[in-house]
């Protein structure tokens, strides 16, 4: 669910502000409005009112350098969901990723190519002198600031348009999505820690925390986001890696085809404290499924001369996948069909187990060493939801998609 502040929309592109935003709005209007000359020149509320503008002009550029970004997405037929600006700039939102790499670096390049734009524009404009003394100088420096975002963003580290560039590039090399997520990440981790590295060097040789305080702030936020990167990727991979039997477990009890209904109500559904899955079988072949809501559809008067072959539905009819089916395809289907549990059969055609949400949470688990214990597993069972932090449908519809 988006949050922050909804503005409007840009060719049907929302458009949202972060709360973190007014405060990086209000930081630049009175540290550009604090200027002594602007001040001796304009009096206080002219400075300030110069400072504003120039916040507004900066989060501008940032909303057209996103926009660029967005454009091109849109012309490779992506969805673009927002565009969102907050304390470092600006972030768009797709739906998914271009299905080459040649779409992709098209998408990534395209917003420091807006910047580079403007600069050249800003410019030329700046150095015609047809705008007042304040005007000129205040669109010089905004076309600085373009300059000094396109060459930023060009550093070659997710989650940084340079980042996605570098992914292209050794997606196109080496032919793997995969493998250019995975040194793209790494580029911006040395991004990030180059950033600590320069605030420390600017708090120890100036003596000033406010020095320091941007680079940090900003190599702590490429670190942040080039390791959510590189955890996401290395989920994709063991996704990938990862059988439909993998996951299934054998919580089924298999009942003789020929039981009573009347038997089976007594003997198992008022027995089972859960209700695990049932199969009818006789003569060595599984006859199909047993539901309780198949069972209530049959009058109770019927229960004693009817068996469990009456109300089996065949195993070809139900919900299933076969064992060597790639997981991300079972979990595909379940999202497709909103459905809670799927049969698992063998290559010929005999049940191998089942599977739901909480037993592919489990498979994921275990494959990542992820610290995730069977009472959670047990109420993902219970909910049919995937916990928060591990979006397993949303992230198996990306990579479809992509």
């Amino acid at each position: 669910m988006q949050t922050g502040w909804r503005v409007g929309s840009l060719f049907n592109i929302p458009l949202f502000i972060d709360n973190s935003w007014f405060f990086i709005v209000l930081f630049i209007t009175l540290s550009q409005g604090g200027d002594p000359n602007r001040i001796e020149l304009l009096g206080v509320g002219g400075a300030w009112a110069v400072g504003f503008i120039y916040a507004m002009l900066l989060f501008g550029s940032v909303l057209l350098h996103e926009l660029g970004h967005s454009l091109v997405a849109q012309s490779q037929g992506i969805t673009v969901n927002s565009i969102k600006l907050f304390l470092f700039g600006g972030v768009a939102s797709i739906e998914r990723e271009s299905k080459t790499p040649g779409g992709a670096f098209k998408v990534a390049a395209a917003g420091p190519a807006v910047s580079i734009a403007l600069f050249v524009l800003l410019t030329l404009l700046g150095n015609a002198g047809s705008l007042p003394p304040v005007a000129n100088g205040l669109v010089r420096e905004v076309a600085q600031v373009n300059l000094v975002l396109a060459l930023f963003n060009l550093l070659p580290g997710l989650p940084l348009d340079g980042g996605q560039i570098f992914k292209a590039a050794v997606w196109k090399a080496t032919n793997s999505r995969t493998t250019g997520v995975r040194w793209a990440a790494k580029s911006g981790q040395v991004v990030g820690w180059s950033g600590l590295l320069l605030g420390a060097i600017a708090f120890f040789s100036t003596g000033s925390l406010f020095a320091a305080l941007w680079p940090v702030l900003i190599g702590l936020f490429i670190l942040r986001n080039a390791g959510a990167y590189n955890r996401m990727n290395t989920l994709q991979e063991e996704l990938a890696k990862l059988k439909t039997g993998d996951a299934a477990i054998r919580d089924f009890r298999v009942l003789d085809a020929n039981m009573s209904l009347r038997q089976f109500a007594d003997e198992y559904l008022l027995e089972d404290k859960t209700a695990p899955v049932y199969f009818a079988s006789s003569d060595g072949r599984y006859r199909g499924m047993v539901t309780v809501e198949d069972l209530r559809q049959v009058e109770r008067s019927e229960w004693e001369y009817r068996n469990l072959h009456s109300i089996a539905r065949p195993l070809l009819e139900i919900p299933h996948v076969d064992e060597n089916t790639p997981l991300t395809e079972a979990i595909q289907t379940l999202e497709d069909k909103q459905i809670s549990r799927l049969t698992v059969l063998t290559p010929a055609d005999a049940v191998a187990g089942t599977l739901d949400r909480g037993d592919i949470v489990r498979a994921v688990a275990r494959a990542l060493k992820l610290p995730i214990t069977e009472p959670i597993i047990a109420k993902i069972k219970q909910d049919g939801v995937y916990p928060a932090g591990l979006q397993l449908g949303a992230i198996v519809q990306s990579i479809e998609k992509a």
